[in-house]
Formats: structure tokens, C-alpha cells, sequence
């Protein structure tokens, strides 16, 4: 693939080389990945969009800043397969009206009743069925992935939420860097419901797919997805009220 890139020539420059020698992360990160995009977002143009995120993260990379390609390059290859969704135009205002509405619900909730809701909660907050409600977190499940996927910095465009997830600091001051916002996200963690912190520590931490998770907790997989989909949406929600995101 990509020529384009010069990635295949035996006169390439020392970025070129770099992101040639990563090409096996580039899939890898996509193979990660497939489960957390629409099902519209084909195989291929997941993997044009990390071709191009492994060759930008190769053309920025600086070693200088104590942080490993590998890390740097997983962060830039992840945010260019969202950056594609996001041109795909997937985001459509209803379905961020419908994330904002379960978001406001799940915030009003936990202030009534100092804890997180549950789903029959959440659904009775939004007058509707329980069925209804689940079919809702299914359609913003993804959208919620993304939001987390967004950058904390401007400045600074490889932190986002998703990485704290995720216990992969390479070096002591880059997990200085992170340690305030880690600590929040950790307290907001622990007041998921068991079953939400169970899928996101075995999805993030031991990195199963949504379908080992399924035969772990003997739930099914789409059981699996809205659990997930529905942590994902508090956590975004928790995390923008602190950070004013």
C-alpha cells in the first residue's frame, strides 16, 4: 500500500523508514479498532486513514519529548481512523441531541440520588421503555468512543480521555503530565455500576474484544456493548464537567 508514501522505497527518507518499520502497528491498531467504529467504515478505509496517522506521527515523532514512537504513533494512527469517521459525517446532530439528552438524565440522577443510575433509571428519566432506552445507547455507543477519543489540548493533540483509560505512560514525566486527570477519571471509575467497570477494565486494561467479554461475564455481546456504550457515555459526561471540555 501507499507508494504514494514512498513507504516501498529503497531511498526513503529517515520518517519514511520510521513509519515503514511501524506498518505492522497501523493494522494492528485497525484490527483493535473495528469494533469501535460504525459498521459503514470499511476495513480499507480504516487502514488509508492509519497509513496516514503512522506517517504523520512519524513526520512530528521527537525524541526528545521522552516518549516512546510506539506510544506516540498508536495515539496519531487512533485519532486519524476517528478523524475519518468524523468526515464520513456520522456524527449527526440526532444522535449527538440523543447522547446529550442521556447525558443530562444520567447527571440529574446521580445528583437526586448520589450514586450512578441504573438503566431502568435512566429510561424512566427519559420516559421510555427500558427497550427503548438500550436501542438509544446502541445508536450513540459509538459517538460516545469518539468523544473520547477527542484531544484534552489543542496544544497538545496527543492526550486524550481514551489514553488515561489505558496504563501505558512510557516515562515518570509524562505520568506527572497525566497524573491530576488520571486520578479523576479513577474516581469516576469507581462509581460506575460493577457490571460498566467490569467492561471497561477487561476492554481496557486487558484489552479483550467485546466478544471475550461476552463469554467472561456470560452476558451477550450485545448485552456487552450497551454496558459499554453506557460507561463510555458517563465517563464523557464526568469528565467534561471537570475539565469544561
Amino acid at each position: 500500500m501507499s507508494s504514494a508514501y514512498g513507504i516501498y522505497s529503497n531511498t526513503a527518507s529517515p520518517e519514511v523508514s520510521l513509519a515503514r518499520d511501524h506498518m505492522p502497528l497501523a493494522r494492528l491498531v485497525v484490527e483493535r479498532m473495528k469494533t469501535q467504529v460504525p459498521g459503514f467504515v470499511t476495513r480499507d478505509d480504516m487502514m488509508s486513514a492509519a497509513m496516514e496517522g503512522l506517517m504523520d506521527a512519524a513526520s512530528r515523532f521527537d525524541p526528545e519529548r521522552g516518549v516512546m514512537f510506539k506510544t506516540f504513533a498508536e495515539r496519531r494512527i487512533r485519532g486519524a481512523i476517528y478523524d475519518e469517521v468524523r468526515k464520513m459525517d456520522w456524527f449527526s446532530r440526532s444522535l449527538r441531541g440523543k447522547q446529550s439528552r442521556i447525558s443530562r438524565a444520567i447527571e440529574l440522577l446521580e445528583h437526586r440520588y448520589g450514586r450512578s443510575p441504573e438503566e431502568d433509571e435512566v429510561a424512566a428519566e427519559l420516559e421510555l421503555s427500558l427497550e427503548e432506552y438500550l436501542q438509544m445507547l446502541s445508536q450513540v455507543g459509538h459517538l460516545g468512543c469518539v468523544s473520547l477519543n477527542e484531544v484534552l489540548d489543542e496544544q497538545d493533540e496527543t492526550r486524550n480521555f481514551m489514553d488515561l483509560l489505558k496504563d501505558d505512560s512510557p516515562s515518570a514525566h509524562e505520568s506527572l503530565e497525566h497524573s491530576a486527570l488520571a486520578q479523576q477519571l479513577a474516581s469516576h471509575l469507581e462509581a460506575l455500576t460493577e457490571k460498566e467497570r467490569q467492561v471497561v477494565s477487561l476492554y481496557y486494561y486487558e484489552e479483550l474484544t467485546q466478544k471475550e467479554i461476552s463469554e467472561v461475564l456470560e452476558l451477550t455481546e450485545g448485552r456487552i456493548s450497551q454496558l459499554h456504550s453506557q460507561a463510555l457515555v458517563k465517563l464523557r459526561a464526568k469528565l467534561a464537567r471537570d475539565t469544561d471540555f
